[in-house]
């Protein structure tokens, strides 16, 4: 007579979503990447700085009542020979805190970078995913737009449009508005590639099986492209946002530093670096050296971050 044993029932608790996640073969590529991990690192820094900016900064810059003037020019680490206040960064002409200012000015640099990405993606989607599904002379004239738009540098074109929207703001609102104005500039010179990625992604999509069985099964359209085929596009596009956040960033700098950008009210890195510029060749260095080192580490690590993804999310490379 065989001695059957009933197996005792395995009491290990199923793994959560979030130890699915660590486990997975994305994280386990963001692990095996240094870079991506440094770079992950520094943006974190960056953007928690900026959010808790009024919680951080030492000052607020911009509140007239909290300016010395005493205090200007100011080197880092430096007793100021009248007030005897020291501060981290130094200060600039105005007796403002550099390290305050740099905070509160990546406020303004993120959102901007953000929202032109986020106003983008939106248009780029549409335009390339509409283009490709319906096809004739509407998908024609979409990809000629964007065509003629990419024969123009895309600062250009940003300039082109600020100026334009600028012109038809009335004046006691221009300030008020400025951010907003931005972010449209860099929005509508930035939708280009995500409709010529998407595009191209939509027309593999729209001839797969899942696609023809929804188009029998009588659903619409739109409800086809919405529900159907954006979520499988949606990983290249993840990736140009990365890249193109960078850039955003970037143009919303060079523009501030043209002064066609941010108003000195509400000053991003762009008009940091450019008042900094005008104090260079005086001996206030840092007042230049540190919102541009600034800068310069948030447009590289998101760029680098961005080409990881773009690494991570192909599958010809794993």
């Amino acid at each position: 007579m065989t001695d059957q044993t009933t197996p005792l029932p395995d009491n290990t608790p199923a793994p959560g979503r979030l130890a699915l996640f660590w486990q997975s073969d994305f994280m386990y590529q963001f692990r095996r990447s240094p870079v991506a991990m440094i770079s992950f690192i520094v943006v974190a820094i960056l953007v928690l700085g900026a959010v808790f900016a009024p919680l951080i900064a030492p000052y607020d810059p911009f509140d007239p009542a909290t300016l010395n003037l005493m205090n200007g020019f100011t080197a880092p680490m430096e007793p100021n020979a009248f007030t005897g206040d020291t501060f981290w960064l130094g200060t600039d002409d105005q007796g403002r805190d550099v390290f305050s200012t740099i905070l509160y000015g990546m406020r303004i640099s993120l959102f901007v970078g953000f929202a032109a990405v986020l106003l983008a993606m939106i248009i780029g989607i549409l335009a390339g995913l509409t283009a490709a599904y319906l096809g004739g002379w509407y998908e024609t004239v979409i990809m000629r737009i964007a065509d003629v738009q990419l024969t123009f540098p895309a600062i250009l074109v940003a300039m082109l449009i600020f100026g334009i929207a600028k012109g038809i703001t009335p004046i006691e609102y221009r300030d008020q508005m400025a951010i907003w104005v931005l972010i449209i500039a860099i929005g509508l010179s930035d939708w280009v590639q995500f409709a010529r990625v998407v595009r191209g992604a939509t027309l593999v999509e729209k001839n797969r099986e899942y696609v023809q069985a929804a188009r029998l099964i009588g659903r619409g359209k739109w409800f086809i492209m919405l529900r159907h085929i954006l979520p499988n596009i949606l990983s290249p596009v993840l990736v140009i946002a990365t890249i193109s956040l960078a850039l955003a960033i970037i143009a919303e700098a060079t523009l501030s530093f043209l002064g066609v950008g941010a108003p000195p009210t509400q000053p991003s890195l762009g008009t940091l670096i450019r008042i900094g510029q005008g104090f260079l060749f005086s001996g206030e260095w840092w007042i230049l050296l540190f919102p541009a080192a600034t800068l310069l580490a948030l447009a590289l690590s998101v760029n680098l971050l961005g080409d990881w993804l773009r690494d991570a999310l192909n599958p010809k490379l794993r």
